[in-house]
């Protein structure tokens, strides 16, 4: 790192031609023992292929990318500072499609198209999926602003209008873990609450806001003891953006807690998480085909990569052993990976739902790396604040 930081310096005093720039770039490379250009372009590329693959829904006159939890919110979050990590200013096309269709959606709040319209209950649970996830995207675009805009103000009412009389959202249930599941609505309050805390020096200067917050505490304190510890992470990591939901001797035992499903590898697994529902033979449930031991076993980039973003946003030092321990196995497990003409460098982690690797969906591959997004989204968050 120090390596990297001299080289920057230098080019900053002195400037780089275009062959010099180039080797400073190996050279960080080698130094942080990771390849951003690699993970840059996998995000790209798998960000390309779900506008093209998702379901598209009426926006107005126009038609929006639907919004997934596992492509497009680590994108969101993670190529920023990826980009920024790789001094470049200006956002990416993908970013900048994400951003303006996610302000759309805001606009046509009244009449656009809900993410599932066929029940009643599929209905009230897209408002309050879509309500939580434009509300971070447009919160997150504007972190670094001095006022929010006007449509991330539209998103925080709408967040605040869809928001159940727990402190929680409805949530898209299909018995998909770990997103679209009846556990997956505290995910979605902790997803909330990053919105919240991100925007909240806004926030306080609306009325009624503070209660709707506290709402929003209550029921992630409440709820958290019977959270599996997926969940407890998220909270965790919500906790270092919106203040006053975990104790400091919660913080403790939790990052204890963590500490303890460390690997020997210094990684984690996505598996040793939570009890989740995969072994079950009631659908939806059901495996189409044999779950793969072998990749279960293994630590994955998921589970490693959010754990590591978590506890450095909690003020962890990278000399912390979990942490310098995580960070290694980061950096020693970005692989090369292809679907179909693309190959990238990226962190591979596993479906909980079916082992997309040997069995389900053989004529999609693209859905295969749909845990891998995440992976890839949050190693580059976790190691882009360490470097």
């Amino acid at each position: 790192m120090r390596l990297a930081i001299r080289l920057i310096l230098v080019a900053s005093l002195f400037g780089f031609t275009a062959g010099q720039a180039a080797a400073h770039d190996e050279d960080r490379a080698a130094a942080d023992g990771w390849d951003r250009d690699g993970a840059a372009k996998y995000l790209d590329e798998r960000m390309d292929f779900w506008f093209a693959k998702s379901k598209k829904l009426r926006t107005g006159q126009t038609e929006t990318a639907c919004i997934s939890c596992h492509t497009t919110i680590p994108y969101v979050l993670a190529r920023p500072a990826l980009r920024q990590a790789m001094r470049v200013n200006n956002a990416t096309p993908q970013e900048t499609r994400i951003l303006e269709e996610a302000k759309r959606r805001v606009d046509s709040y009244a009449d656009h198209e809900v993410l599932y319209d066929f029940s009643e209950d599929k209905k009230t649970q897209s408002r309050g999926t879509e309500a939580v996830l434009n509300a971070l995207i447009l919160t997150s675009a504007d972190a670094w602003q001095t006022q929010l805009s006007a449509p991330t103000q539209k998103a925080l009412q709408r967040l605040w209008q869809t928001q159940r009389s727990d402190g929680a959202w409805d949530w898209l249930d299909f018995g998909l873990e770990p997103f679209e599941t009846i556990d997956g609505a505290y995910q979605g309050a902790t997803l909330a609450a990053l919105a919240v805390g991100i925007a909240q020096g806004s926030s306080k200067t609306t009325p009624g806001i503070e209660k709707r917050i506290d709402k929003l505490r209550g029921y992630l304190k409440t709820q958290y003891a019977s959270q599996r510890l997926f969940n407890k992470v998220w909270m965790l990591l919500a906790s270092t953006r919106l203040r006053d939901l975990l104790t400091e001797e919660q913080c403790k035992a939790l990052i204890k807690e963590i500490q303890n499903k460390q690997r020997d590898d210094g990684g984690w697994a996505l598996e040793s998480l939570g009890a989740w529902r995969w072994n079950q033979t009631a659908t939806p449930f059901r495996a189409p085909g044999t779950l793969d031991a072998s990749l279960l076993a293994k630590s994955d980039g998921y589970a490693t990569g959010l754990i590591v973003y978590a506890l450095r946003q909690t003020g962890l030092p990278v000399t912390h052993p979990a942490v310098s321990k995580g960070l290694q196995w980061l950096r020693t497990n970005q692989h090369e990976v292809s679907v179909k003409e693309h190959t990238s460098r990226a962190w591979r982690a596993h479906s909980l739902n079916f082992d997309r690797e040997h069995a389900g969906d053989k004529g999609e591959p693209w859905r295969r790396m749909f845990m891998s997004d995440l992976a890839t989204g949050f190693a580059v968050l976790a190691l882009v604040g360490s470097d």
